[in-house]
């Protein structure tokens, strides 16, 4: 299946590389008020314009972040990975941005300050359009990306590397609910703003036209519940952030942008939802002899001109540290290239194409010596003399048989 290569992201906001952080920020507001469903009224699919919307959200939360535009730059969209499923509204970090750009842009229908994000398109939250009941269960945590560096060689063998991974975890004290323990029961109680629906409703009437907007509760964040005593230990968060080390066990044939799932040890969830994931993204080191194409690995070993000339048989490392033999024959070129089956990376279970492991190609390369002693220039010399002297017996020989032929021809013309 040939995969759909992915739109880069400066394209896609209409910037330059070279783009500073408040044009970036213009670029998306343009955009944004361009292709929002709501007031993207021109398009045939309202479907189309929210992909579109998705697409820009996604790009600009990836340029307007130093840390992730850095990573974008270097690796590409393997230094940014979202996850498996892509680009989620919940990997939006940038809501007060969208906020800030809608606010006055729905403030005439809705009155002013009342837009928020998770009105766009549920922020991730499962949320239904607004008009439509929402609901507000349990919330899976946000999935977590840790970037891992690793030589060629732990690569070729396998590794297990203890990371140090910041994350928020659920209050122990609390048990996420954010109430503290001496507050009795459960420490909530119904909010009294949504008067526990988790979400306010406000109508505005335009003439004979009547605007009603369904927005997340302010007060309770859409829990329905409000902390009537903040536990102690989280603030009433119901999180805390803590330093974990984490064992991450790297198989054998990674390379560059493989990606391991550490499942449950992402970010904490919401209202007793399950923790996300982590997703070590795997950065393979150049190195100073092997270069990778796939599972084979490449070398140049140098070779002395004796040697090309008589045969040898000479000695390479292999990438597991191992060595292996090479038997050149006698007039060996600089530039050939020997193979080595079986020895270069091995391949990841399913992707080795019916291969356990690459090949190693060795390439030679004739040293020719720039310091040279008496005797050695004597021999060379001699060797030189030696090859002229055998060439020109060669063409001697060759003007013989072709006189004597020449005459042969003539004597059996004059004898017909």
């Amino acid at each position: 299946m040939v995969e759909r290569k992915e739109k880069d992201y400066y394209e896609i906001l209409g910037v330059g590389r070279e783009a500073s952080k408040e044009e970036v920020k213009r670029a998306y507001r343009r955009l944004a008020k361009k292709y929002h469903p709501d007031v993207d009224v021109n398009r045939k699919s309202p479907k189309e314009a929210e992909e579109k919307f998705k697409e820009i959200s996604e790009a600009y939360e990836v340029l307007s972040d130093p840390q992730k535009r850095a990573n974008y730059d270097r690796f590409g969209r393997a230094g940014v990975d979202f996850g498996p499923g892509g680009f989620e509204w919940s990997n939006f970090t940038r809501s007060s941005d969208v906020e800030d750009i809608f606010g006055d842009l729905f403030g005439s229908f809705f009155g002013r300050g009342d837009f928020r994000f998770d009105d766009l398109f549920g922020g991730g939250r499962g949320y239904t359009r607004a008009g439509a009941e929402e609901r507000y269960g349990p919330e899976r945590g946000r999935d977590l990306r840790y970037d891992l560096e690793i030589t060629l060689e732990e690569a070729a063998k396998g590794v297990e590397k203890e990371i140090s991974v910041s994350k928020e975890e659920r209050c122990p004290s609390c048990g996420g609910t954010g109430a503290s323990a001496s507050s009795g029961s459960s420490g909530l109680k119904t909010c009294p703003t949504c008067g526990g629906a988790g979400q306010v409703k406000r109508v505005q009437r335009q003439g004979f036209a009547q605007f009603i907007s369904v927005s997340t509760c302010p007060r309770c964040g859409g829990r329905g519940e409000v902390v009537e005593k903040p536990c102690e230990n989280c603030g009433g968060s119901g999180k805390v952030r803590v330093k974990k080390r984490i064992l991450v066990r790297v198989p054998a044939g990674v390379e560059t942008g493989s990606r391991l799932r550490v499942a449950g040890e992402g970010g904490a969830g919401e209202r007793g939802g399950p923790s996300g994931d982590l997703f070590v993204v795997l950065h393979v080191q150049e190195h100073e002899f092997f270069s990778r194409d796939g599972n084979d690995l490449f070398c140049e070993v140098p070779v002395r001109f004796a040697q090309a000339a008589l045969g040898d048989e000479i000695e390479v490392s292999t990438v597991e540290g191992e060595k292996a033999s090479v038997k050149m024959p006698a007039g060996t070129q600089s530039g050939t290239v020997f193979q080595l089956k079986n020895r270069g990376m091995p391949s990841l279970k399913g992707y080795g194409g019916g291969r356990e492991k690459g090949d190693l190609l060795v390439k030679v390369r004739v040293v020719t010596p720039t310091k040279l002693s008496k005797r050695q220039r004597e021999l060379l010399r001699e060797f030189d003399r030696e090859g002229r002297g055998e060439g020109r017996e060669e063409k001697e020989s060759r003007k013989k048989r072709h006189f004597w032929r020449k005459s042969r021809k003539t004597q059996r013309e004059k004898d017909a």
